[in-house]
């Protein structure tokens, strides 16, 4: 069990529990978060960069037959293009998301946790740094999208990190456990 709790990043609890480690174990976490955020979020904004560069105005180039493709689009909207008049409340959404992330990354224990946010983190800041810098004008970019599989929406690197992030909180939720590191058995 105590093999267990190492691996999920749960806080050992009992008489022998030593309170000092537990500060630098949650900075390691919140260096973790960090790092996936970082990479993600420089990965987004590379290909963003080389698909602007390269791709933009250019047919389609094939990656897989007909299934899978990378194609310049830029979109004022969210997933699937919906809310293109939308696009200042998406921005507000997306910088929501940082704060709250940043805000809960200071009780953060649980190294999934710091990855799945991490992941989330960035993210949200990959498709905000398009709202924001990319044209029509600040806060109402179009987000740089290039990867489209066949009879789906077209999506970018960020998009996936989100979607990943997501996917892994629903799991590190159904499965009990905590960004703390706390397991809950209900």
């Amino acid at each position: 069990m105590a093999e267990a709790e190492r691996i999920i990043g749960t806080p050992e609890v009992g008489d022998e529990a030593q309170p000092e480690p537990e500060a630098p174990r949650g900075r390691r976490r919140i260096a973790a978060l960090l790092v996936v955020a970082a990479i993600a979020y420089l990965l987004d904004l590379g290909t963003k960069m080389a698909v602007v560069a390269k791709l933009e105005h250019q047919p389609p180039i094939r990656i897989i037959g007909d299934l899978l493709r990378f194609e310049a689009v830029r979109n004022p909207g969210a997933a699937f293009g919906f809310g293109e008049a939308f696009t200042i409340l998406f921005t507000v959404i997306a910088a929501s998301v940082i704060v709250v992330i940043v805000r809960l990354a200071r009780k953060l224990y649980s190294l999934p946790w710091a990855i799945a946010l991490g992941l989330l983190l960035g993210g949200a800041l990959g498709n905000l740094t398009d709202r924001i810098f990319r044209s029509p004008g600040v806060f109402r970019g179009a987000v740089v999208d290039f990867i489209a599989p066949a009879h789906f929406a077209v999506f970018n690197l960020a998009d996936t990190a989100i979607v990943c992030g997501g996917i892994l909180i629903v799991l590190l939720s159904f499965r009990g456990l905590d960004p703390d590191g706390t397991v809950h058995k209900d």
